[in-house]
């Protein structure tokens, strides 16, 4: 009977894994703990279990900080997001993969570096922009400048994406007849749709968690994405840490749901894209 041999290395590779396993574990169960202690209780005990259970911490949070009206607008603002980058994106990366266009390069160093710039520096000058353009305060004045802050990346990866694909088919589309919108619509977009999910799922994730721009362009509370309901355990001049901890919870289950259900899909795009065509 032939004997298994010890593999040092499989031994090593599972340590390190569950190393790593542990590391990303460790913090989120003691973000659990903290938003089932009492605010004294977490003083006393900032990183061990609860005593006793404070379940009713999350509806506490849920309803102090507005919660349902904060996902409502966040799911509005998720899906005009998404919709408007894979358009815009969808558009610009064909062109610049597949059209020949003269000035693509000009145009893949501009995207470059525009998307390298800091946000900071934007903040004024469209303040007083959307404030002519009366879309200051309102949820489609936020969904437009996402749209450009978002656009550059999913340019860039839907682009690469997009010039691995054959050139055969667009090929014999185009001796069939078929002109530049159904060569698009027909060959291309059904061909690099892990592009748009990847694409749509990153621009999800990073619309949803935002928060610099929303305090700043929105200040009606109606209109408040689940992003900011964190102002809302403001004490005086301190902050309600377990109410805190339950509500960051609460907003990470969507999400959370979201991205396991589609990881593969993600990084299957991801790894296709390989953004080496940039």
């Amino acid at each position: 009977m032939r004997r298994r041999r010890f593999a040092p290395i499989s031994g090593l590779r599972y340590l390190v894994l569950s190393l790593l396993v542990a590391f990303s574990l460790g913090p989120l169960t003691v973000f659990l703990f903290s938003a089932l202690k009492t605010q004294a209780e977490l003083g006393d005990n900032p990183m061990g279990p609860p005593t006793s259970w404070q379940w009713g911490n999350f509806l506490q949070a849920w309803t102090t900080a507005r919660m349902g009206v904060g996902f409502v607008n966040s799911a509005i603002i998720v899906v005009g997001t998404v919709a408007g980058v894979c358009l815009i994106a969808g558009c610009a990366a064909y062109a610049m993969a597949r059209l020949d266009l003269p000035g693509a390069g000009s145009v893949l160093v501009y995207l470059l570096v525009g998307g390298s710039l800091p946000i900071q520096l934007f903040l004024v000058p469209l303040f007083f922009l959307w404030t002519k353009l009366h879309i200051y305060d309102t949820l489609l004045g936020l969904i437009v400048i996402y749209w450009a802050i978002f656009s550059p990346f999913a340019t860039l990866l839907l682009r690469s994406f997009m010039l691995a694909i054959p050139r055969d088919y667009e090929e014999a589309a185009r001796i069939d007849g078929a002109r530049e919108w159904t060569v698009l619509v027909r060959v291309v977009l059904p061909l690099s749709w892990p592009g748009f999910l990847t694409i749509a799922l990153t621009t999800a994730l990073a619309a949803y968690n935002e928060f610099l721009l929303a305090v700043t362009f929105i200040q009606s509370p109606e209109y408040l994405p689940v992003s900011t309901g964190f102002f809302s355990f403001k004490e005086g001049f301190s902050q309600n840490y377990p109410l805190i901890g339950a509500a960051g919870l609460l907003m990470l289950a969507p999400m959370l749901v979201v991205f396991l259900a589609l990881q593969r899909r993600f990084v299957d795009g991801i790894t296709a894209s390989g953004l080496g065509g940039i």
